[in-house]
């Protein structure tokens, strides 16, 4: 990644110092541009200092890829919108912000996980590798709460009717949340079937974890 700054001083020389300390660099490290040459003026009155400009190469943080990338996708969908990022033990969670943030949401999260897909591969391309999440409105949290109720009631038919229920396609996102949900749910087991982008979790029925079931009235007598 390419960065520059625009370093002023009385001489070209002096310029080209000052900017090299405050980048703490070499001269071999930059590129020296003069935007300006010194002029002393006539006994001092109408003096110009020099202006130079040093470019110098960085490594791109995966954080700056992502806000890059994301700018990048944003102008060429003709979206105005702002990216908000925090980085945390190898992972960069994304907040999109702006007039309608929503806009990019789509269908069932359909754009925005396109958008957090896209991202991904474009990041992860090289170098090491970081999950990345993107997330508007808090559309994230929200639908996390549906699809664990959506779990829980499932569980709940399942374990009433003894029978396996079948839910409607979902992405890997969300397949992966409702498996966590039910992880430990006595009774009730599940694992995914079809092929991409068809693929449904099915909430089975456990009989070898299934809570006894209560005798009846009749039983007992």
């Amino acid at each position: 990644m390419t960065k520059y700054i625009e370093v002023a001083g009385k001489t070209e020389d002096e310029a080209v110092r000052k900017g090299l300390e405050e980048l703490g660099l070499e001269r071999d490290d930059v590129t020296v541009e003069v935007l300006e040459r010194a002029k002393s003026g006539f006994l001092g009155i109408g003096a110009v200092d020099a202006r130079v400009r040093l470019t110098y190469e960085v490594e791109e943080t995966k954080a700056e890829m992502t806000e890059r990338f994301l700018k990048g996708l944003f102008e060429h969908m003709g979206v105005e919108a702002d990216t908000e990022i925090t980085e945390d033990d190898g992972a960069i969670s994304v907040t999109i912000v702006g007039e309608n943030p929503g806009a990019l949401i789509g269908r069932r999260g359909e754009t925005l996980d396109a958008i957090q897909h896209l991202a991904n591969y474009s990041v992860n391309r090289s170098g090491s590798r970081v999950r990345i999440s993107i997330d508007a409105e808090n559309y994230r949290e929200r639908r996390n709460e549906t699809l664990e109720k959506l779990a829980r009631k499932t569980a709940d038919k399942v374990l009433k009717y003894r029978r396996n229920i079948t839910l409607e396609a979902m992405n890997s996102y969300e397949r992966h949340v409702i498996h966590t949900a039910l992880q430990d749910c006595e009774g009730v087991t599940t694992f995914s079937t079809g092929t991409e982008p068809n693929r449904r979790v099915v909430v089975a029925y456990d009989r070898s974890t299934a809570p006894t079931p209560k005798p009846t009235y009749r039983e007992w007598k």
